[in-house]
């Protein structure tokens, strides 16, 4: 029996998610840092990487971690993926500072 909902994709995402964090034994920065490599190879749209940010930031994962993380798969990937992971990253980046700075001005007016 299925449960209706406005937003099933995003149910069915944030599902997969916990199920998986559920089931490895990875610490959280290692799991981010982990997927961020995934994220990198499959050459993934900046969207995912947005995804993972705020869970990045919250587990302690650093720009620098992330900058190790391409430089060691890169050798493996390629260099045209590593690139343009380190865009869609920072595009991510630069999207989500966005938000929380529209986030806070629309609390310091209210």
């Amino acid at each position: 029996m299925t449960t209706a909902s406005d937003t099933p994709v995003l149910d069915t995402l944030a599902a997969m998610t916990v199920d998986s964090v559920e089931r490895c034994g990875l610490p959280a920065d290692h799991l981010v840092l982990t997927r961020i490599a995934a994220l990198a190879a499959m050459g993934a749209p900046e969207i995912s990487y947005a995804a993972h940010i705020g869970v990045g930031a919250e587990t302690g994962v650093t720009a620098s971690q992330v900058q190790d993380v391409l430089v060691a798969i890169a050798p493996v990937v390629g260099t045209a993926r590593v690139m343009a992971a380190a865009t869609r990253i920072t595009e991510a980046l630069g999207f989500a500072i966005a938000v929380a700075d529209t986030e806070t001005g629309t609390q310091a007016g209210a």
